[in-house]
């Protein structure tokens, strides 16, 4: 593993950390720490790669953000966690935003079935997602007027815990690589 890899996934992994710190204590995560962590990720990799791995970094960010922040125009993440994985897979690097984002997706699901068996809330967890398939089949994006992030009575989880958790994927996985 390159020194500037280890860099990259110590850098991605102790941000994500944080935020997930942040995420559990207080269900937000700082607007400064996200900002640090995407102007970290951008500097890292201009000093690391020169200005076309600072560009790709940027492109990661780009590409992550965008992908969750459908998730939460539909009303069903919050924008920290959109600021938090594009900062991290700014850190991470474009080469290995795929991973970061499937690790992420499958430990978030992970979690999410194991709140809700414990919940003993998983029949109608499932009934809320076919709920919510067909809303947002019949409707696009928007939010579902009782299934979003924003109530209360939901199931919700820190979902900086399953970013931080891919960003550490991610990491292990790079290592093994080489």
């Amino acid at each position: 593993m390159t020194n500037s890899r280890m860099i990259y996934g110590a850098a991605s992994l102790l941000f994500a950390a944080v935020a997930a710190g942040w995420d559990i204590k207080i269900r937000r995560i700082p607007n400064l720490l996200t900002a640090a962590a995407l102007v970290t990720g951008l500097m890292l990799h201009l000093l690391c790669d020169g200005w076309k791995g600072m560009l790709a970094s940027l492109i990661a960010a780009v590409i992550a953000g965008a992908i969750f922040l459908l998730f939460f125009i539909a009303g069903g993440m919050g924008g920290g966690d959109v600021k938090l994985i594009a900062a991290i897979a700014c850190i991470t690097g474009l080469q290995w935003t795929g991973y970061l984002l499937i690790f992420t997706s499958l430990v978030g699901g992970a979690m999410a079935l194991v709140l809700a068996v414990a919940r003993g809330s998983l029949f109608r967890t499932l009934a809320n997602m076919f709920s919510l398939l067909r809303h947002h089949l019949a409707l696009g994006l928007t939010p579902h007027p009782e299934l979003n992030v924003e109530n209360r009575a939901t199931l919700r989880l820190p979902y900086a815990m399953a970013i931080a958790a891919g960003s550490f994927l991610t990491f292990y996985l790079q290592k093994v690589q080489g």
